[in-house]
């Protein structure tokens, strides 16, 4: 006999929504209902590895000198390089000896998280630069393959109901946990859940690492939803609601909430969602005079003390809407077609009248249907994003739940616009921010490459690393523009660890300064050349290995150095020298964020002079988006010298 407690264990229905049924009728429609509540109904539940997640490990301090030196070795001149080595070594021997072992203290009072972790919010909330283009990295969608789910309102719909699926899936603790599979096929299998299910959290890790199978942190996923980042003087907060229901949308720069999910929790339907949606479209409500969510693209001190006059004139409880919204959806009108400039653009930074750029992520849907995400950095990383990036895309291009004859509900609608109180103080707040924008925004150059004389498939033919590939080209490029070489910043995910954040992977070697110089100087023969590029994808696989199993240097440099402020001890000479922020100017930043889903992704320079490299290797070609300040570079003549190294590459590897 099949009872109702069966039916609440085989659909992972919570008991707060079964107690509102009177009768067994009712009850099965709710289990029905379950099927379009949860985007997943995983047998483990979503938190089950973070209690026996392995802790991030503090590197010896002996291998970070070592490792620091090999970063700047190929940096420095010989002179330079050895007075770095001799500061690093009286480091490592004196003063860098006694910070370990306060760090080692400090990082065993708190086995509840890593050494990094709250260094790391710190250090982007407390940072005071705008962030659009700074920080708030872009992500696009491919378009769907079904030309009609493009319309803007059909897709936005979808993507809304999909992303808030995802989101109460998450809230029920049955969203599939974060795995790496070493191999899928043996151990993404109905027997892995079962067996790690059935394990005590204290020991599901170890279970999972018999299956070669690494659970990865999930801790920042709750910073997806009903977040945003408040700015105030000095140092930023994060202010979130776990219970919101209710989105925000923004059109013509004016704002919109409405509730997606019911007096139970439970979420409105496809037709209901689609008839707010609709009202919001064909509202008649012109473009906003005075747009709010432009003040969020300035200076966070100038923002903060802007937000704190707003709210002294009455507008706490509109903001707190804007705050509290379980995420930002963007409608904007203009169309986009093919034009790969103006996708980069428009996600990068748009003209910020029609943005809310503190929100933890905005989805971003244009006239023609092209979609995509702009999200604020200091909640989390590209684990969490990219995860929720691809589920939503998959549902929405696989099994929509709204199609292009579906009529739009009229029933549930709450649509609310907000109106704020605005004095001819704050309307000048707006004027000054949008002529500051624009002139920020001219002064950027974007361009972007995707090369289809090499693939992801084709390096790994060649026993080549494609991340290596990738990497080496930029070296390569810079040096043939600039003939020189410049700290580069490839960022390294160490999510297989409880709170782990990122760590810095230092692709400019000893070993590329060789191949770039013997291929931009002709100093090498093709043979020469190949041998080379052999032991810099060996080497460069062997720095990704060590970045992510939290053996990099810099992370564990800068936490020294934090924990010589928290004991009020003096700053040690090597993070004042010359070497330490020649590294640490990220002249090429780079970061890559694959997936089949992806059509773009992005962000800005980290520094004036430097390049902000975004880039993939797909499985029918290599592409980068590449963005910079025109008084400093030009991003396509970067492209043009990038297109040269990818040629070259394809011809050594090609023989």
């Amino acid at each position: 006999m099949i009872t109702a407690n069966k039916v609440i264990r085989a659909n992972n229905i919570s008991v707060n929504k079964v107690k509102h049924c009177r009768n067994y009728a009712s009850f099965y429609k709710n289990v029905k209902d379950a099927e379009y509540q949860f985007m997943q109904k995983s047998k483990v539940p979503t938190m089950h590895f973070q209690k026996s997640l392995p802790r991030l490990p503090i590197p010896k301090l002996e291998k970070t000198g070592e490792r620091y030196l090999n970063a700047l070795r190929p940096l420095l001149s010989v002179e330079q390089f050895n007075q770095a080595s001799t500061r690093t070594n009286d480091f490592v021997n004196n003063e860098g000896k006694i910070l370990q072992s306060k760090l080692i203290s400090k990082d065993k009072a708190n086995k509840h998280t890593s050494y990094i972790s709250d260094y790391w919010f710190d250090l982007y909330l407390r940072d005071r630069e705008a962030l659009p283009i700074n920080y708030n990295p872009l992500l696009v969608f491919q378009n769907d393959n079904k030309q009609e789910y493009n319309d803007q309102l059909l897709r936005a719909a979808n993507l809304l109901i999909s992303a808030v699926r995802f989101m109460l899936s998450l809230r029920e603790g049955i969203l599939d946990p974060e795995v790496y599979h070493m191999n899928p096929k043996k151990s993404n299998t109905p027997m892995f859940r079962t067996v790690t299910g059935l394990l005590p959290e204290a020991l599901s890790w170890y279970g999972a690492y018999l299956f070669k199978a690494f659970p990865l942190d999930m801790s920042q996923f709750v910073g997806l939803f009903g977040a945003t980042r408040i700015p105030l003087i000095g140092k930023d907060k994060i202010l979130r609601d776990p219970k919101s229901k209710h989105v925000l949308v923004q059109r013509k720069g004016n704002f919109y909430v409405f509730d997606v999910l019911d007096a139970n929790g439970n979420l409105l339907t496809p037709q209901e969602l689609l008839g707010n949606l609709s009202k919001i479209i064909n509202d008649s409500t012109p473009q906003a005079e005075q747009p709010l969510g432009i003040l969020t693209c300035q200076n966070r001190d100038v923002w903060a003390q802007q937000r704190e006059y707003l709210v002294n004139m009455g507008n706490g409880e509109a903001l707190n809407q804007l705050d509290t919204a379980i995420f930002n959806l963007v409608l904007d009108d203009d169309v986009i077609g093919d034009n790969k400039h103006k996708i980069l653009e428009q996600y990068l930074h748009g003209d910020g009248l029609n943005r809310w750029f503190d929100k933890s992520f905005s989805l971003i849907v244009k006239k023609d249907g092209v979609a995509g995400i702009n999200f604020e950095h200091s909640w989390g990383d590209g684990v969490a994003v990219l995860r929720f990036f691809q589920d939503i895309y998959n549902e929405t291009t696989t099994k929509p739940f709204l199609h292009p004859d579906t009529k739009p509900s009229e029933s549930n609608i709450s649509v609310k616009k907000l109106d704020f109180k605005l004095d001819d103080k704050s309307k000048a707040f707006i004027d000054s921010a949008e002529r500051e924008y624009k002139m920020w925004c001219d002064s950027l150059s974007i361009d972007y490459i995707l090369y289809e004389g090499l693939t992801k498939g084709a390096c790994k033919k060649y026993k080549v690393s494609p991340d290596c590939i990738m990497q080496l080209s930029f070296q390569a490029a810079y040096h043939l523009l600039k003939g020189k070489f410049v700290g580069t910043y490839e960022s390294c995910s160490t999510s297989a660890f409880k709170h782990g954040r990122t760590e810095t992977m230092r692709p400019c070697t000893e070993k590329t300064k060789a191949f770039c110089e013997g291929l931009n100087q002709g100093k090498s023969s093709k043979e020469e050349l190949r041998a080379i590029m052999a032991e810099c994808s060996s080497y460069h696989s062997q720095l990704v290995k060590e970045a992510a199993m939290g053996e990099g240097f810099d992370r564990h440099m800068f936490a020294l150095m934090k924990i010589a402020e928290e004991n009020d001890l003096p700053r040690s000479e090597i993070f004042n020298s010359y070497e330490y922020k020649f590294l640490n100017k990220s002249i090429l930043s780079t970061s890559t964020l694959s997936a089949p889903s992806v059509m773009a992704g992005g962000f800005g320079p980290v520094a004036k002079e430097g390049f902000g490299i975004g880039y993939s290797a797909f499985t029918d070609k290599l592409g980068a988006a590449v963005t910079s300040y025109k008084n400093h570079n030009s991003s396509t003549e970067f492209v043009e010298a990038l297109h040269k190294s990818f040629l070259d590459i394809t011809k050594i590897l090609s023989g």
